[in-house]
């Protein structure tokens, strides 16, 4: 056997980790990868910051094996995990990049099930995720990640990849204009995703989970639903921005992108009302553009009656649904 096949036989991975304050659980996720029946990887964790001792772990799993390599976030780069994954996506070397978070975790065996489908002409090698209950460990349902419309279902999350699903060719990536956009932090893994989709790269699928997805109120994805109103303007920053691309590259139906904003903002304004949280004029003004937008007119009478019921009654809920 040459050279060149045994090089390409076992390519060097980068599992890149952007991490903040995640000092009570990061030590599972690297020891997830210490695992792995694959050696050829090296793990990558850029600090965005950490006030706790998330440092001193790091560094003791540093210590013992050298394919860890700690970095901090430069101090003129933004703050969060697009800029932490840009930057070490530039220390990296790996053939293949695997982006992960540090609460997620692989199955024993994952990265040589996904080099075992890898070849020359692919750009990434996507696969399942298992999504379980941080506290109890229990499995709550699998990603689906198969369609016959790939960007559509995408945009409106009937399959999603999740950031740490696809395992990418670094030559793939090296020929985009841009990778994460350092402006967004919730739905940065939506965003970055749908952006490569644009490209068509050559996808192969594993229809099996490879990676354990731990669902915990710490996640930044459940930010949205606490109605952290940073991020729920990066959350529809990001939707926006995605139906003027496609708008643009005719990639999808953007009729049915954007009843599928419509109904995401008349679901969330609803909720901002049960709770009545300071958003819910944000995500009323946000329903009433898109309704004006697609002609919705009644929509627009029945959320303006709701959203005053609502305000005066605590009542208005079925004009919502």
């Amino acid at each position: 056997m040459n050279v060149e096949n045994l090089t390409f036989q076992r390519p060097l991975v980068s599992i890149i980790i952007p991490t903040y304050n995640r000092a009570h659980l990061i030590n599972e996720t690297l020891d997830s990868i210490l695992v792995q029946t694959y050696s050829n990887w090296e793990c990558i964790i850029v600090d965005d910051d950490s006030t706790d001792n998330t440092k001193d772990i790091i560094y003791s799993y540093c210590k013992t094996d050298y394919r860890f390599k700690y970095y901090n976030r430069p101090k003129d780069r933004l703050s969060g995990p697009s800029s932490c994954r840009n930057f070490g996506f530039e220390k990296s070397k790996g053939d293949y990049i695997q982006w992960f978070d540090s609460d997620d975790l692989y199955i024993f065996d994952s990265l040589q099930i996904y080099i075992n489908h890898i070849s020359k002409n692919i750009d990434a090698v996507v696969a399942k995720l298992e999504k379980i209950d941080f506290k109890t460990g229990i499995k709550r349902n699998e990603s689906n990640i198969i369609s016959q419309n790939t960007i559509e279902d995408y945009f409106t999350e009937k399959i999603s990849f999740y950031v740490c699903g696809p395992l990418w060719s670094r030559s793939f990536l090296e020929q985009q204009p841009k990778l994460f956009d350092e402006n967004i932090r919730n739905l940065d893994d939506w965003d970055f995703n749908l952006s490569m989709l644009y490209q068509y790269p050559k996808i192969i699928y594993i229809d099996k989970p490879l990676i354990k997805y731990r669902l915990h109120e710490g996640s930044l994805s459940r930010e949205i639903y606490k109605f952290n109103l940073e991020e729920v303007k990066s959350k529809f920053y990001a939707i926006e921005k995605h139906l003027k691309l496609i708008k643009k590259n005719k990639s999808a139906n953007l009729l049915i992108l954007n009843t599928f904003y419509k109904n995401r903002c008349k679901f969330l304004l609803r909720e901002a009302l049960v709770q009545n949280n300071e958003s819910k004029f944000f995500f009323f003004k946000k329903l009433l553009i898109k309704q004006i937008k697609l002609y919705d007119f009644i929509g627009m009478f029945k959320a303006s009656i709701g959203y005053i019921f609502f305000l005066f009654f605590n009542k208005g809920y079925s004009f919502f649904k």
